[in-house]
């Protein structure tokens, strides 16, 4: 069930989502490396400090995959596969042999068993899938208690002429592939409905706090 602050936000389909990213797919990295990379980079710090087994949600065309260490165990997934084309070239050029497989699948419906990853990152994802709560909970289905959840994502503003510009652009956010307003209160609100997660930092990143990394422990 929906939460008073998903339905909020500008509903989006998994058909906007394939349509956008079939479109982005051949530019993405050009449009959107510079600017995600500080948080693509903390959130490989924090994997990196864990090591093991390891679901990339979202992964797209890897441009994280590099920045893991090789005794992280990586299993990508994307709902987009001319994105995942992309990952796939970037890790054979790169002979990621670390990276076990590049899979399309849906965040929202993992079809991978209880509790048989160590971590997960979710870089730049929430914003993006129909329902953030679900998704949310396959994620914490499938890592194993003692594990972590690393969340890379934009947070919208609360108030003021950011709220507003992120409120205009969330009318354009089917086309666009991903919600520009996204309130802390869903993955907030999310967490204290979860006895088995806790909360272990949350903090904003450059350039100008526009993302926020948040780690989670799984109990």
């Amino acid at each position: 069930m929906a939460s008073d602050s998903q339905e909020r936000i500008t509903s989006i389909t998994h058909s906007d989502v394939e349509d956008a990213y079939a479109r982005w797919a051949p530019v993405y990295d050009f449009v959107f490396a510079l600017v995600m990379k500080p948080g693509r980079k903390a959130a490989a710090a924090a994997i990196n400090a864990l090591g093991g087994k390891v679901i990339d949600v979202g992964v797209g065309t890897g441009l994280e995959l590099p920045m893991f260490n090789r005794n992280v165990r990586l299993t990508g997934i994307d709902l987009s596969d001319p994105m995942l084309e992309i990952a796939r070239k970037r890790v054979a050029e790169q002979k990621l042999d670390n990276v076990e497989a590049l899979l399309v699948m849906d965040a929202m419906n993992l079809t991978f068993e209880d509790g048989v990853f160590d971590a997960a990152v979710v870089p730049f994802v929430l914003t993006t899938v129909p329902d953030p709560v679900r998704t949310l909970d396959e994620i914490a289905r499938v890592v194993r208690p003692g594990g972590e959840i690393v969340l890379v994502n934009h947070i919208g503003a609360e108030k003021g002429i950011v709220a507003a510009a992120e409120n205009w652009l969330g009318k354009h956010g089917p086309s666009l592939g991903w919600r520009p307003e996204f309130p802390w209160s869903i993955v907030g609100d999310w967490i204290a409905a979860r006895p088995d997660i806790k909360l272990l930092e949350r903090r904003t990143l450059s350039p100008f706090g526009l993302f926020t990394i948040v780690r989670l422990a799984r109990n």
